[in-house]
């Protein structure tokens, strides 16, 4: 494969526009690559419009789709773009009629043995009975009584008082006239920056699965969330669910008092 065309006077090349993205979005090559699983050569090698490593157009394009997204900027005009310089479209795939194939083919029917169970026991109850009855009236013989031996009933074991509810209390006791913000890397690893209301940052860095961290301050909390759909956010308290959509970068301001993401 190519190194692609060189870009026109009025257009920067497509890894070219990446590059710029990153860069203007404060991400370094490692940080884009943990949140789009796209090796670090590669992010480079593409944003040096070499697209050789990709293994194919097919590849490129998804690789450019994952880039644009993780720094905030529109993918398909790249996409096109990068169609465009290699002298080609973007491929419509078919999708296969997978239902056809999946058809359920109806299931053998099986014995009901509730039914026969419920049979048999009526059965020996009414052959029982009608021995009984036989016995007592027809030839005039004792019938012997089944012994019935009293038993004290077992008293039945305290049930056990229920589990409390896990509540979110320690969420919920936020500081007064403060904004507190704690994220969750709930179903995947995340890449994630916090600056306060100053502009110091309080965090750059990949939230692993299961961690979490809090930020506090008088006045507002700054996130940009590589992957919005591994984090779960509570705000002021409050249980906001996932940040965005999966592989969606999001950028998100927060201040004291109920929670509205700015």
């Amino acid at each position: 494969m190519s190194l692609g065309n060189p870009p026109s006077d009025d257009r920067p090349s497509v890894g070219r526009a990446l590059a710029q993205a990153r860069l203007a979005a404060g991400l370094t090559v490692d940080e884009v690559s943990s949140t789009t699983r796209v090796r670090a050569p590669i992010v480079l090698a593409i944003e040096q419009d070499d697209f050789s490593r990709c293994g194919g157009d097919v590849y490129a394009r998804g690789h450019i789709r994952n880039l644009a997204r993780a720094v905030g900027i529109d993918p398909e005009p790249l996409v096109e773009q990068y169609a465009q310089d290699h002298g080609g479209v973007t491929p419509q795939v078919p999708v296969a009629p997978l239902y056809e194939a999946e058809r359920i083919s109806p299931d053998r029917r099986r014995p009901n043995w509730t039914a026969a169970m419920v049979a048999a026991i009526v059965a020996v109850v009414g052959f029982v009975g009608f021995t009984a009855f036989s016995g007592s009236g027809g030839n005039g013989s004792a019938v012997a009584k089944p012994s019935v031996t009293a038993t004290t009933p077992k008293p039945s074991p305290k049930p056990a008082d229920p589990k409390p509810e896990p509540t979110n209390s320690a969420i919920a006791a936020v500081p007064a006239g403060k904004v507190t913000v704690k994220l969750t890397a709930d179903v995947a690893k995340s890449w994630i920056q916090a600056t306060d209301s100053t502009g110091k940052p309080l965090f750059a860095g990949t939230l692993e699965e299961g961690d979490s961290k809090t930020f506090t301050d008088n006045k507002k909390i700054k996130l940009v969330i590589g992957d919005a759909g591994a984090i779960k956010l509570f705000v002021n308290g409050k249980d906001l669910g996932p940040a965005g959509e999966e592989g969606e970068v999001v950028r998100l301001t927060f201040t004291p008092g109920d929670p509205q993401a700015g």
